[in-house]
């Protein structure tokens, strides 16, 4: 009982420390950023007022300023601990009462999300449970998974806004008045983050399917009812981490959702206070993502723990076996197919010029001349997507890269892994890029810095659930009772197990990335224009996305494009290496 009393333990400490350096780093905002908070907060106040020395000066009195960091965090800190998060800088308003109700909306949002994300992940994995229960091969969800997951969340929610709202007129535009204004949110969130989970569980289905007691259960005459509910109680374990992180993602992480539709949520709230350096109130808003992502994380870990029983405690559980079966025509058609359009389109693109401006023709729908159409400017969209492609999917690829290196390596301390991932992933995404943005400036490499601050939480809650059930299963406790060294057991067989399906977690995520590099650019933080980034073109080309579709879905269809090749590259790897022994038996 011994060691999980201080793997607990670890998980604690790291969540706590989490929490501490999350919330200093916020309180240091204003001195990072190197711009003054006084005229920050003047500006915020009143856009006409003259920034005077004497009007500066006496922003700084009333706010304290003059006092340094160090009194300004300890005079809050211990506010906290009496139940006060202060007043904001700029409306002069209690905070407690704003970061309340903005998270009283998300917290809405995010139930509508998950719900609408539940029943996209079921009915992507529900076909290959119910073939598995049969007795059928069963698969991966494929490009389906991938295409759904790869929507950028501010293009739905636009597209949703306008064939919904304004064509169709089912539900309101914008606002949040009463339920009729959750549905297109919820819709904007629910369907990316299910696509995510549905695709992570389909591909868990096959291994399970395949484990000796499957063929028992079939043999004494259960049910394919009984079968499937004993599948899924095998195979959720590992990704209930996963389902708490989106959880919480959709609650912190809807910034740009919450921009399209005018929803007041506490993403929005702590964006907007970011911007004008409202620490007290920007404070409070990350205080409460973060404990509630904290309170997420040990809400899934009592479930999972419950899930596994006295087997993860006494380390008698067996691992899924590893399944390679035979792809088929279909499945290297997939990959081939999509990275042949990649090419063609970046190939045709480059021949142009992507900063030539066509003012006759803007906004003008594809022709020969412009076989994509033209962006607000009258820029020929085929151009700026060829010429974006490296430094969006290059970028993209490089952070998947460095966060899924450092997963794997903080999954093998559960306890520490766990705890910080849960703290980093209820940072959105935008405040993690305008705290970095304040210490790096904007540009290209604080925006990559950033994403990948918030990136590697879902891979490293996966390898540490991983690392966790491999050691505890059966033939890694021979290996010791064998006398096998802990080295040679970590790289030989736990490493193994975690690697695979932590670096298809990796590209499935890979279009998140890029999209939130791009939102990081829209907001100034990232890529600057007039530079050619796909994620910048779907900011841009947003305000006409009614009038002329075709320059946002240039980009999108590309993106798309990314993630059905990235999520059916392995079947074609699969069916290489499959190949090398039969052409070796003919050369033989």
């Amino acid at each position: 009982m011994a060691e999980p009393v201080r793997g607990r333990a670890g998980v604690v400490l790291s969540r706590v420390g989490a929490l501490g350096v999350i919330t200093i780093v916020v309180g240091l905002l204003p001195w990072l950023s190197g711009r003054d908070p006084a005229l920050s907060v003047l500006r915020a106040r009143s856009a006409e007022q003259e920034p005077t020395p004497e009007a500066l000066d006496a922003v700084r009195r009333q706010l304290g300023l003059d006092a340094g960091p160090a009194d300004l965090f300890t005079g809050w800190l211990a506010g906290l601990l009496r139940g006060d998060l202060g007043r904001s800088w700029t409306s002069g308003a209690e905070v407690l009462p704003a970061v309340l109700s903005g998270l009283g909306v998300s917290l809405t949002l995010m139930c509508a999300g998950v719900v609408v994300a539940l029943i996209v992940a079921s009915a992507l994995c529900l076909p290959s449970l119910m073939r598995g229960a049969r007795g059928e091969a069963t698969g991966a969800t494929g490009g389906a998974g991938a295409a759904l997951a790869a929507l950028p969340e501010f293009l739905l929610a636009a597209v949703l806004l306008i064939t919904l709202s304004v064509w169709l007129g089912w539900f309101p535009p914008y606002g949040w008045q009463g339920p009729h204004h959750v549905v297109l949110p919820a819709l904007a969130l629910g369907i990316p983050a299910g696509a995510v989970l549905g695709t992570l569980f389909s591909d868990s289905l096959p291994a399970v399917f395949e484990e000796p007691w499957v063929d028992v259960w079939r043999s004494w005459g259960c049910g394919r009812s009984v079968l499937a509910r004993g599948v899924l109680r095998r195979a959720l374990p590992p990704l209930l981490p996963q389902v708490g992180l989106v959880v919480v993602g959709l609650t912190g992480g809807a910034v740009a959702v919450e921009a399209v539709f005018a929803v007041p949520g506490i993403g929005r709230t702590a964006l907007g206070a970011a911007r004008a350096q409202d620490v007290p109130l920007l404070q409070g808003c990350v205080l409460a993502l973060v404990v509630l992502g904290l309170a997420a994380g040990a809400v899934v870990g009592v479930v999972r723990r419950r899930m596994l029983g006295p087997a993860l405690r006494d380390a008698s559980l067996s691992l899924p076996a590893v399944v390679q079966r035979r792809p088929n025509r279909r499945h290297v058609a997939v990959p081939v197919t999509s990275f042949s359009l990649m090419m063609v389109v970046i190939g045709w693109g480059l021949l142009r010029d992507p900063l030539r401006i066509d003012t006759a023709a803007r906004l003008a729908a594809p022709s020969w001349a412009h076989p994509l159409g033209t962006d607000g400017l009258g820029r020929d969209v085929l151009a700026r997507v060829a010429h974006g492609a490296p430094a969006t999917i290059g970028v993209a690829v490089a952070v998947c890269a460095c966060s899924y290196v450092a997963a794997v390596a903080l999954g093998f301390l559960p306890g520490v892994a766990r705890g910080a991932a849960e703290a980093a992933n209820a940072l959105p995404p935008v405040i993690a890029g305008i705290l970095v943005a304040a210490i790096l400036g904007p540009g290209t490499i604080g925006a990559s810095l950033a994403v990948a601050v918030v990136s590697w939480p879902a891979l490293a809650a996966h390898a540490a659930a991983l690392v966790e059930q491999t050691r505890a299963s059966t033939h890694i406790t021979a290996h010791r009772a064998l006398g096998a060294t802990p080295l040679w057991i970590e790289l030989r067989h736990v490493l193994p197990a975690v690697a695979g399906p932590v670096a298809r977690n990796a590209v499935l995520r890979l279009p998140g990335v890029a999209l939130a590099l791009a939102s990081l650019g829209f907001l100034g933080l990232g890529t600057q224009p007039p530079a050619p980034e796909w994620g910048l073109m779907l900011a841009e080309s947003l305000p006409y996305v009614e009038r002329a579709p075709f320059a946002a879905s240039g980009p999108a269809v590309m993106l798309v494009l990314v993630a059905v090749f990235s999520m059916s590259l392995p079947a074609l790897l699969m069916m290489l290496r499959l190949a090398r022994p039969a052409v070796a038996s003919r050369r033989g």
